[in-house]
């Protein structure tokens, strides 16, 4: 419409027969409509839902693309004059959603990709044959996984790793960086323990990150040969349930001397049974029974012989170790757990004859109760276990 002319007077002048020539509208470019597109899409989502975007894990797959497009939108200077006029919600000025470094300068295809979408066309407001997470992640577990044909070597380590948990020697806690994933480590994902068997070499993918092949076994006689960011992102997507399970480790338990301040907070004593029971007299200077007490060790052992833990018998102390500052169950455990390949099998009759077996005693030299102590006072413990045929601690493994 020229200049100072109303829709009245195009009307008058048609009639007239007088042509009124058309003010044209400037061209856009592919890459402006597609902005524009784009942000239109976001001004849909915010329409429906009633807030912006977000990103995070438990968040649908197009809202976290509307999250990550939104921050690339808002650091796009060229952008501005063409989506300020549609931004009634302050979108692009409100800088309360979080950014992930890590998704800055993807487009919309690396997002996708980086999400574990395939995208066939790069077109920024059209997604052609995409896939959720979940009919991805399910299709990956049904293809990925095989069996473990030599699981019967790797079935003592998930025996062992329960045993430890159980005993308080190792814990979980929720899977937080991929640099956690290393050969040799244990985690829980989709309710499994699953082993780190092999680690490949490190490489670069195309968005520039960092990626291994890996061998995971799991704890249901399964492997998959898994990229290490398809274990991340399985941990990841199970929240909390995804676990980290931590290497063994007993700590500094004690010390043999109190420091100021330290109050003694149990004893680890060392027990041999005067019983005549044959097995007993047979090999007394080697029967030790091991535990650990709060009390005065004199006064734990009062009464022996009416006790089947005591072999309904009479004990000499052999030995005896101060404890400092320490969780005295965890030190049990740990002393049982080390020396169970030579837990003595041997079965009592209780005051009223009924057959008992006690479970503390242990068929092992003094020397290497004493060798264990004090590598529970260096903290190398845990990488040790008793080996019945040397009569020593071995290195696990």
């Amino acid at each position: 419409m020229p200049k100072g002319f109303t829709e009245e007077d195009d009307a008058l002048l048609a009639e007239l027969g007088v042509e009124v020539e058309a003010k044209k509208t400037a061209a856009r470019t592919p890459r402006e409509e597609r902005i524009i597109a784009g942000f239109e899409e976001i001004l849909r989502f915010v329409e429906k839902n009633g807030r912006a975007p977000q990103h995070g894990e438990d968040r649908d797959i197009f809202e976290r693309l509307y999250a990550a497009r939104l921050d690339q939108l808002r650091e796009l200077n060229e952008g501005e004059d063409l989506i300020a006029p549609l931004d009634l919600h302050g979108l692009l000025t409100d800088m309360a959603s979080p950014k992930l470094s890590e998704i800055d300068n993807l487009d919309d295809d690396a997002l996708l990709a980086e999400l574990g979408i395939e995208v066939a066309a790069s077109d920024i407001t059209k997604l052609k044959h995409v896939r959720s997470s979940a009919d991805k992640k399910a299709a990956e577990e049904i293809a990925g996984r095989n069996k473990c044909e030599d699981f019967d070597k790797f079935r003592p380590f998930f025996e062992q790793v329960q045993k430890e948990l159980d005993a308080g020697l190792r814990e979980t806690r929720k899977f937080e960086l991929k640099a956690e994933i290393e050969a040799g480590r244990f985690f829980i994902v989709g309710g499994q323990k699953a082993y780190v068997a092999e680690k490949g070499e490190v490489t670069i993918n195309d968005q520039g990150r960092t990626d291994a092949r890996l061998r995971v076994i799991f704890d249901n006689g399964t492997e998959s040969n898994m990229l290490m960011r398809s274990l991340q992102r399985s941990l990841n997507a199970d929240g909390e349930a995804g676990r980290r399970i931590t290497e063994p480790t007993a700590g500094p338990l004690f010390s043999d001397q109190s420091a100021d301040g330290d109050e003694v907070s149990g004893t680890i004593y060392v027990l041999r049974s005067q019983s005549d029971h044959p097995m007993v007299a047979e090999n007394r200077e080697l029967i030790h029974k091991i535990g650990v007490t709060s009390n005065d060790v004199e006064k734990r052992v009062a009464g022996a012989q009416l006790q089947t833990t005591f072999l309904m018998a009479k004990v000499d102390i052999v030995a005896t170790y101060d404890l400092y500052n320490i969780n005295r169950t965890k030190l049990e455990n740990l002393l049982h757990r080390i020396f169970a390949p030579a837990q003595l099998d041997i079965e009592i009759p209780d005051r009223l004859g009924r057959p008992m077996k006690p479970k503390e005693w242990f068929l092992v030299p003094l020397f290497v109760i004493e060798e264990a102590v004090e590598r529970i006072k260096d903290g190398t413990i845990a990488s040790y276990i008793y080996d019945r045929k040397t009569a020593s601690l071995v290195l696990r493994g």
